[in-house]
């Protein structure tokens, strides 16, 4: 006789078992109609499940965040289902969830076309409007390598003989059709209404460029039509801002496969880097950050000792010389513990703040390579914090204050918090992990900020915070964090004497604002569509002259401004006026400086403004107080938007 407890804290008993949905049939039949899952005992099962003991229970529908993966895990079967119909020499592999929709990748002998995605779709609005029951069916190791391999399906069956001897083998079947997975899953079909595919691409099995080349076909499913609508929206937005074409347009920089991964930054882009630099630098040292570098290649044992090599090795490029193997960074950590170790230190000198723009390599793989966002060089504005136990909390709190003013600096007011605590796998003992995730937790608490927990999700060594910001179309973007680590320090002997005169390994933050500088400045080149605020902008202004005659008063304007740190241009070039307007509009510059005859001998100019915008006739020195003060808000104004 099981007693479901409901999120309300109401309760129901029941006389026998009962499944999930009958529990949802209990409290109304318009919640039974709409339940897609449930979440028994915080586990996600089927709405088939039966509940045979005293249980907590949450219905799951498409409102819920589940409800939503659940539709989009479904919906890749569908895709499988629908491809095999009409295809049935392919071979279906995974088909997991991704952000706003799933994929499918499948062995075919030859490339998938646009046109069959459009027949594939259509298949999947039939197999829908079928409302085919979605069945879970358990098998036996044995029965289950049987039955796909007389399927055919030889990727399912390398799949499950990789899968513990001791687990049953889960297999989801609808009409006919059947697929391996852990599930849950819709009821039926018919709960799978609105989707699209979105395109083809080829990807490893398994992400292994050893391994055969397969086609991933993408698609998006969601609750209700509106939410479709939006998301195409989204998207086709999102094609518009791609870093890639802009990048392209305002010659910021470009990639080539004699480098693949690496950026070739070109004088407006590395103007945009290296403003961004030189702002972190002094925001750094306005928080007692001190800056130093660390070499590039250091020798494997480094890695080892640190823990990188066992979990990291695979993506870090090794070099060797003179009989030694030395390994090309991945990342900053154990060099900064070892300047730490240089001297004996007191508890009195920490928190010890050490920053680096440190210039990383990781051998990703080359499918994932992504325009600047994913790349194998790149720089991180990275830093560790060595302290006590005693300081995470007001290091933490800090930290927080340091990267809202960063984040508002360049335009995002919105940020969301995750809290990633212990895995079940990790070093440190458990009062190490209660006193970590308490001083992370009241850090953000104590600042009043809404946070989600990720359970399970911190690294081995420690918990973190997670900071994503929310750009103008309404993607979401992970980019800085703080996490504790208990490991490193004393792996690497990092040492301090405490006020007792006893050596201790201190607590060491790892932090970073920004993350990686060229994925961040793909991000502000897709959040400003290009139309970088002043303070970033790569030519702030351009001085146009009308005839030659106001060449000289336009070149010594150009000396003066740029004398005064703003970087401006004169272009002097014997073409119309209409003509210089539009293509330093086209290349977005904040401010262009028109000059006839009526400005030199009033010595003023005429201002116009990046949208199109007439400011009027104004003063050289009325300008520049104009300029300083568009430059001193950085990005803490509205966005201008692009005629």
């Amino acid at each position: 006789m099981p007693v479901i407890t409901l999120p309300d804290g109401s309760t129901r008993s029941f006389d026998q078992a009962v499944s999930v949905h009958d529990v949802a049939a209990d409290i109304g039949a318009g919640l039974a109609k709409a339940t897609l899952a449930g979440k028994v005992d915080d586990v996600l099962v089927d709405a088939s499940y039966m509940i045979e003991n005293d249980a907590t229970l949450a219905i799951i529908t498409e409102r819920d965040e589940e409800g939503l993966d659940t539709i989009r895990h479904s919906t890749a079967h569908l895709l499988a289902m629908a491809t095999q119909d009409i295809f049935p020499g392919a071979q279906v592999t995974i088909g997991p969830v991704i952000e706003d929709g799933f994929f499918y990748d499948f062995a075919f002998e030859r490339a998938f076309t646009p046109e069959d995605l459009e027949k594939i779709e259509a298949r999947m609005v039939e197999l829908s409007r079928e409302n085919l029951a979605i069945e879970r069916v358990v098998m036996s190791r044995e029965e289950a390598v049987k039955t796909f391999s007389e399927m055919g399906e030889k990727y399912k069956v390398e799949i499950i003989k990789e899968l513990p001897e001791s687990e049953d083998i889960s297999v989801y079947k609808q009409g006919d059709w059947m697929d391996l997975c852990r599930g849950p899953h819709v009821p039926s079909t018919g709960k799978l209404q609105v989707f699209k595919l979105t395109k083809v691409a080829g990807a490893y099995w398994r992400g292994d460029s050893n391994n055969e080349m397969l086609q991933r076909i993408y698609g998006t499913a969601w609750g209700n039509k509106k939410q479709l609508k939006q998301y195409i929206r989204r998207i086709e937005e999102a094609e518009k801002r791609d870093h890639r074409k802009i990048g392209k347009k305002l010659d910021l920089f470009h990639m080539q496969e004699e480098a693949p991964g690496m950026v070739f930054w070109h004088p407006k882009g590395w103007t945009i880097y290296n403003t961004i630099e030189s702002y972190m630098r002094n925001k750094q040292r306005e928080h007692d950050y001190q800056e130093i570098k660390t070499p590039q290649l250091v020798d494997l044992s480094l890695w080892e000792r640190s823990g990188h090599a066992d979990k990291f090795s695979d993506d870090m490029f090794m070099l060797n010389t003179e009989e030694r193997q030395f390994a090309v960074k991945p990342m900053n950590c154990p060099c900064h513990v070892q300047v730490f170790n240089q001297g004996l230190r007191s508890y009195r000198d920490l928190p010890l703040r050490l920053a680096e723009f440190g210039s990383c390599h990781r051998n990703e793989p080359s499918g994932s390579l992504h325009g600047i966002m994913r790349v194998r060089g790149f720089v991180q504005d990275d830093a560790h914090i060595f302290c006590t136990e005693e300081q995470i909390q007001p290091e933490v709190s800090s930290f927080i204050d340091f990267l809202h003013d960063v984040y508002k600096d360049f335009g995002f007011d919105e940020v969301i918090y995750r809290l990633s605590t212990r895995p079940e796998k990790r070093v440190g003992s458990d009062e190490d992990w209660d006193a970590a995730e308490k001083a992370l937790a009241d850090a953000l608490d104590n600042k009043g900020l809404p946070w989600q927990e990720l359970p399970g999700e911190g690294a081995f060594y420690g918990p973190k915070i997670e900071f994503s910001l929310k750009d103008c179309i309404g993607r979401v973007w992970q980019l800085g964090t703080i996490q504790v680590d208990f490991s490193m320090p004393g792996r690497l002997d990092a040492k301090y004497v405490d006020l007792d005169d006893q050596r201790k390994a201190p607590v060491m933050l790892h932090r970073a604002i920004l993350g990686s500088f060229e994925r961040f400045i793909g991000i502000l080149i897709e959040h400003y569509e290009g139309v970088f605020p002043a303070w970033l902008a790569p030519e702030q202004v351009s001085i146009l002259n009308i005839t030659d005659s106001q060449a000289e008063y336009c070149a010594n304007l150009a000396d003066k401004l740029n004398k005064l740190g703003f970087r401006a241009q004169a272009d002097l070039r014997n073409e119309k006026i209409g003509f210089k307007i539009r293509q330093h509009t086209i290349q977005k510059v904040p401010y262009q400086l028109v000059v006839g005859d009526k400005e030199i001998e009033s010595q003023t100019v005429a201002v116009r403004a990046r949208g199109g915008e007439d400011l009027g006739v104004m003063s050289i020195d009325e300008f520049i107080t104009h300029i300083q003060a568009d430059v001193a808000r950085r990005g803490r104004v509205s966005m201008e938007k692009n005629d």
